[in-house]
């Protein structure tokens, strides 16, 4: 009787494409650079023209508020540069340092919105319960995302992207700014227009340089896009006026 050769199991070659370090230095160094210039534009003619410190922002806390979300961003491009530069280690020990901000950032956060509700500010057409929703649920998207980048921060692939998304989703507030009227777009749908193109570049370069779509891009950008988007349709529901009625009636007086 023939015997039949016994086939060795042979595990498939994996298919998961190798990473170019290079080109990935370079994307994730020129979002960063990216984002600093929305950051300076959006914000050029109120802060950064206008002196920064000497700037006549309506409330001293603005100025804290300004500081210490100007020195997030430069830590982002510097630390983007410490990687491109292979400089792991001083990457790593300055990491350290700048994720003492963002708890700080969270509570400026809060205060600032605050101050805002109590000086009556309107972004755009939107009263001023309505525009308290948009810092203050972009606050508690950024809390979920830069949470999860501090989490992933011994996974160099899923902490760079989600660093990136919880950045991108700061600078929303700077879209805001910009001359959305001459396209006919109120402020609040510029900003999620603008922060809606910013996301979409993760997409694509994880889709060119790995044919797929990263895990954390997967829900990180998601996460982040909803955070601007939702804002607004949060805002306007009765819940929310009852919620920012109670705010500036016990909270608010006090900022």
């Amino acid at each position: 009787m023939a015997t039949e050769a016994i086939q060795p199991n042979i595990a498939p070659a994996s298919r998961v494409r190798p990473v170019n370090r290079t080109r990935e230095r370079i994307f994730f160094s020129g979002m960063a650079i990216l984002l600093c210039v929305i950051v300076v534009i959006g914000f050029s003619r109120t802060y950064f023209l206008a002196g920064i410190v000497r700037a006549p922002l309506p409330a001293p806390i603005l100025h804290v508020h300004g500081a210490v979300f100007t020195l997030w961003m430069a830590l982002y491009v510097t630390q983007t540069a410490l990687i491109s530069a292979r400089r792991v280690a001083w990457h790593r020990s300055l990491g350290t340092i700048a994720f003492c901000l963002p708890p700080v950032m969270i509570i400026l956060g809060i205060v600032a919105a605050l101050n805002a509700l109590h000086r009556g500010v309107q972004i755009g057409p939107l009263d001023p319960a309505t525009s308290l929703a948009i810092p203050l649920v972009g606050i508690v998207f950024f809390t979920a995302v830069i949470w999860a980048a501090w989490a992933t921060r011994r996974q160099p692939d899923s902490h760079k992207r989600l660093i990136l998304f919880a950045t991108a989703g700061l600078v929303e507030a700077a879209f805001g700014r910009f001359p959305w009227a001459q396209l006919g777009l109120p402020p609040a749908a510029g900003a999620v227009t603008g922060l809606g193109l910013v996301l979409l570049l993760p997409i694509a370069y994880d889709l060119i340089s790995l044919h797929r779509i990263h895990r954390s891009t997967l829900w990180g950008v998601p996460l982040t896009f909803a955070g601007g988007a939702l804002a607004v349709p949060i805002g306007m529901t009765p819940a929310w006026h009852s919620f920012a009625g109670f705010l500036a009636r016990n909270v608010a007086v006090y900022f």
